[in-house]
């Protein structure tokens, strides 16, 4: 919520475009969303992830259990982990059309913004919940690197969704390590060639690494959004939660 408040402060103050739709309607629509989805993960997951941490460190089972590294070199790999975890799953909703029927409601959003970072079927949170589960009984990662990374990546998703004019110096130096706002806009556009790109959470280098990296786009000429879903009247509540059964589009 913290983050919420301060990249909207921050988009109102120093914005990248101005909206082309109702923001208003928007943020009823996408915070409904996250709220929804809050109350759901909270009742079906929360407890089943905190006791899986629980067991891996009480019986010190898991790959970190391996190795004698200082506790700030094991919350780096977690930390890196989890988020080349994320990095695969978000390629694969990409690519599989199943995921995709789910994906889609992120990608559907008409403009761009903090909102936008919290826009997320039911479904693929669910299974996404399910895969972190298995990615700490893995790793044997205690509640607090699942913390520190659920705060980092909930904080950096916030930012690079942001409709925020950053200086483009800052950005090309943070584009070394980190998602910038720049880097996620392509991923958002309508063109899919260049949403099927830059797929990065927190850390930038595994597009780098793994080839699916695209900066040399112009930004001004991206447009948000899926060529099948321009009307704001069919992307409500109700409807966004309707659309994974809905005919497959891309």
């Amino acid at each position: 919520m913290g983050g919420l408040f301060f990249f909207l402060m921050m988009e109102l103050w120093v914005p990248y475009r101005p909206s082309s739709v109702s923001k208003p309607k928007r943020w009823v629509n996408n915070l409904g969303l996250t709220a929804f989805n809050a109350l759901l993960l909270y009742l079906f997951f929360s407890t089943a992830m905190f006791r899986t941490s629980e067991y891996v460190m009480h019986h010190q089972s898991g790959l970190l259990h391996l190795f004698h590294l200082s506790y700030w070199t094991k919350l780096f790999i977690a930390l890196a982990f989890f988020d080349f975890v994320l990095y695969v799953w978000h390629f694969l909703n990409h690519k599989m059309p199943l995921l995709w029927r789910l994906h889609r409601v992120h990608h559907s959003d008409l403009n761009l913004d903090v909102s936008s970072a919290s826009r997320f079927h039911i479904g693929e949170l669910g299974i996404s919940a399910m895969i972190k589960i298995g990615s700490i009984f893995f790793l044997g990662a205690d509640m607090l690197m699942v913390m520190v990374f659920e705060s980092a990546v909930v904080l950096f998703t916030q930012f690079h969704h942001s409709s925020l004019k950053v200086p483009v110096r800052f950005e090309r130096i943070y584009w070394t390590l980190f998602v910038p706002p720049s880097m996620h806009r392509i991923h958002h556009s309508v063109v899919i060639k260049e949403r099927d790109s830059n797929y990065g959470a927190i850390f930038s280098f595994w597009d780098r690494i793994f080839g699916t990296l695209r900066r040399d786009e112009d930004q001004e000429r991206i447009r948000i959004g899926m060529g099948a879903y321009q009307r704001p009247e069919s992307l409500n509540f109700l409807r966004l939660l309707w659309m994974p059964f809905t005919r497959p589009v891309r």
